[in-house]
């Protein structure tokens, strides 16, 4: 896993800083002074490069923003409140009414409802598929067709998608594509794989230490010549191409989404996920090795075990060719009924029983009863939410620690 310590150096040379304050500063103002009129009318038209309102960024913000594309290799990024906050973002700057999706793989349940649910109540529609459905997926796309969405590891399916494929089929088609990288930074880089835009929950992993609510979404350049965003499909965005250019994507979104919707990140928060990103290789490096032990560990003993670094599991070479780096914090465990979940979940000592993922400490939830627990059968059956099943996020802890923990548990 020497691949992260590309890493290491980047983000601690890039938050800290040489001169003054070491640690970054958190600008906590709602509002900005513009001195003369002159200088406000720069800042609206955009020629002057100072804080308009914290509606639409804030200094600290900003300096996370620039953190968080390069680290994807983006021209630009827009910190938001939360992860559910990016999707929505992202996806709010490119839809309108008649618009459709093309939603691929299992689907994180907020995600999910965003698409199936209210997005449908302003005329969008959203088509599932599986991750491996690559002719189902060619015959949806028609003229609405606006984005292909999907996560890096299905959550908590644990499917792999063929990001590169896939993203073959978006460019084809002129479609822009839509990765949740959430539980893979560093570790897969959808805009080198021919993704568009890449949208995080920085809540999770990134973070690390379940203090920070925060989200981003990272954007790709607009090229020079040809390019899809130039086209028909997207004339809304013609306008800020002819004025910003390769920077559109991040003006349509901040103009199209950010000050109208106010999804805006705090300063704070955005402090706090600074600090979480300074770890990130490391914490990466130990949990992706983590997993893969645990998982391999359990699974010998007997336990129902999902994840793509098992033999068993039907996306595994694509694991070992594709996701070298690892796919994430998480593995799932089925312990076939609800009454079986609960009693691990109860027994457990290390694990922390909450909706989140990719902290420092070992999390666990069961699905069904919660996060699912609104979902019809069919739709329970295609994101793969059993009745028995535990979403497990591993920690920083002694792997053979959590091994023997989670065997007690299930006996």
């Amino acid at each position: 896993m020497n691949y992260f310590e590309e890493y290491c150096t980047e983000f601690v040379q890039s938050i800290g800083s040489k001169e003054g304050a070491v640690s970054p500063s958190i600008v906590n103002s709602a509002s900005f002074a513009y001195a003369t009129p002159q200088i406000a009318e720069g800042i609206f038209d955009g020629s002057i490069k100072k804080p308009l309102y914290s509606r639409m960024g804030n200094p600290t913000t900003a300096k996370l923003e620039t953190i968080m594309a390069k680290m994807d290799g983006g021209i630009g990024a827009v910190a938001t409140s939360s992860g559910m906050a990016a999707t929505t973002l992202a996806c709010m700057s490119l839809l309108a009414c008649g618009s459709e999706i093309i939603s691929i793989g299992g689907l994180f349940g907020g995600t999910y409802a965003l698409f199936s649910e209210t997005l449908t109540r302003f005329g969008i529609t959203t088509h599932f598929f599986d991750v491996d459905e690559f002719e189902k997926i060619k015959n949806a796309i028609n003229e609405n067709t606006k984005i292909i969405f999907l996560e890096s590891v299905a959550n908590p399916n644990m499917r792999l998608p063929d990001i590169k494929k896939i993203a073959q089929i978006a460019n084809d088609a002129g479609v822009a594509l839509m990765v949740d990288n959430t539980i893979t930074p560093m570790s897969i880089l959808p805009l080198k794989l021919g993704a568009d835009i890449v949208v995080y929950s920085t809540t999770k992993i990134i973070s690390g230490n379940s203090a920070a609510l925060g989200g981003c979404a990272v954007f790709r350049s607009i090229n020079d010549g040809e390019d899809k965003f130039k086209t028909p499909r997207y004339k809304e965005l013609h306008k800020f191409i002819k004025g910003v250019g390769k920077m559109a994507l991040i003006a349509n979104a901040k103009k199209r989404a950010m000050r109208d919707f106010g999804m805006s990140a705090n300063a704070n928060s955005s402090y706090l996920t600074m600090l979480g990103l300074e770890t990130l290789p490391l914490r990466m490096q130990r949990i992706v090795n983590s997993v893969s032990i645990i998982a391999k560990e359990l699974s010998e003993n007997g336990l129902n075990i999902n994840h793509p670094c098992l033999r068993t599991h039907p996306h595994h070479e694509r694991y070992l060719n594709d996701f070298k780096n690892g796919c994430g914090t998480f593995l799932s465990l089925d312990m076939g009924t609800k009454e079986k979940a609960y009693a691990f979940l109860n027994k457990t000592k290390i694990a922390t029983i909450t909706a989140n993922i990719g902290d420092s400490r070992t999390l666990a939830l069961h699905m069904a009863s919660t996060i699912y627990r609104d979902f019809d059968e069919d739709t329970r059956k295609f994101l793969g939410i059993t009745e028995g099943l535990i979403r497990i996020s591993i920690g920083l802890e002694n792997p053979k620690d959590i091994i023997k923990d989670f065997l007690a548990a299930a006996n």
